[in-house]
This record gives C-alpha cells, structure tokens and sequence, in this order.
C-alpha cells in the first residue's frame, strides 16, 4: 500500500482542480490545497487506510473551502482590476471561449451546494456514491441537487436565446 505522503501527492492536481473550479482564482484555489494538505496531514489519524484517500482529500477540501466561505462572508470582496477589464474585451473570433465563460459565469451563479454537487460529478468524474460521501449527504439529495444544477444551467445558458416557434 502506498505511503500516505505519496498517496496524498498524487491527489494535487485533481485538489487543485476542483479548489480551481471552486473559486475561479489559481492564487485562492492554492491557499485553499495548501490548507487542505495541511489539515489532511494533521488529522491523518481520522482517515480509514480501508478505504480510498481521495475521496477523504475531497472532503476535506470541501470543509476548508466551507470554513473560508463562513469567513469571507463576514468581509467584503475585493477584485483586483485587471480581472475586471480583462473579461470587457473579447474578440469575435473566439465564440468558443466566450460560450465557455459564459458556462463559468453561470456555474458560478449556482448556489454553493449545487456547484459543490456539479463540479465533484462532472468535472471530476466522480461517482455519485463517492460525491455524496464527500458532501456528506444522502444519494437521493445528491442526485437531485446535480438534477437541479443541470436544469438551472440549461436555463442560464439559453437565456439570451430567442424563443422561435415552429410554423407548419
């Protein structure tokens, strides 16, 4: 069986993924890891060798991201001015990256248990089993909220769509 460092070492990329998908900053979604490897390491003793790593990596991520969430709440937001003025321009030749954000833009409109649920099975590839662990939540709820997640996202997305009827 794999040591618990190197088992944990080769769950960063898919941490750093999700804390990315998670905060739309590479900066936070770092400290957030780093957080993550952190507490991981000083609560090993809470992790069952039985069972897979990653999935206990994942929820702790999730606590962290959580905890800083309560936290940030109680400050303001401040986004540097770069970030701004680079999404204003977008050249018409990218169609491709503009549908692209606008999928993240409403990614991130989705409340927080609903991103948590969407990113944890579609962008991870996790199962439904396994995202319901990490969250802590029944499978039926975790099913239903991935339901609803997909459901407002089809409606966020075609938003600016016209509504054509089809004339016989």
């Amino acid at each position: 069986m794999p040591d618990f460092l190197d088992e944990m070492t080769s769950c960063i990329p898919a941490l750093r993924r999700y804390a990315n998908a998670l905060t739309h900053d590479r900066d936070t979604a770092d400290d957030l890891v780093q957080d993550c490897l952190e507490r991981a390491i000083r609560k090993k003793a809470l992790w069952r060798p039985q069972g897979p790593l990653r999935p206990w990596l994942y929820r702790v991520l999730v606590n962290v991201y959580r905890n800083n969430l309560r936290g940030s709440k109680r400050r303001p937001q401040q986004i540097p001015i770069d970030d701004v003025t680079e999404q204003l321009v977008v050249p018409a030749a990218q169609t491709g990256r503009v549908a692209l954000a606008e999928m993240a833009r409403a990614i991130e409109k989705l409340s927080g248990e609903h991103r948590e649920t969407l990113l944890l099975v579609v962008v991870e590839g996790l199962t439904y089993a396994e995202a319901a662990n990490i969250l802590e939540i029944p499978l039926g709820t975790l099913m239903s909220r991935l339901g609803r997640a997909r459901t407002a996202l089809a409606r966020m997305t075609q938003e600016d769509q016209p509504n054509l009827k089809v004339i016989k």
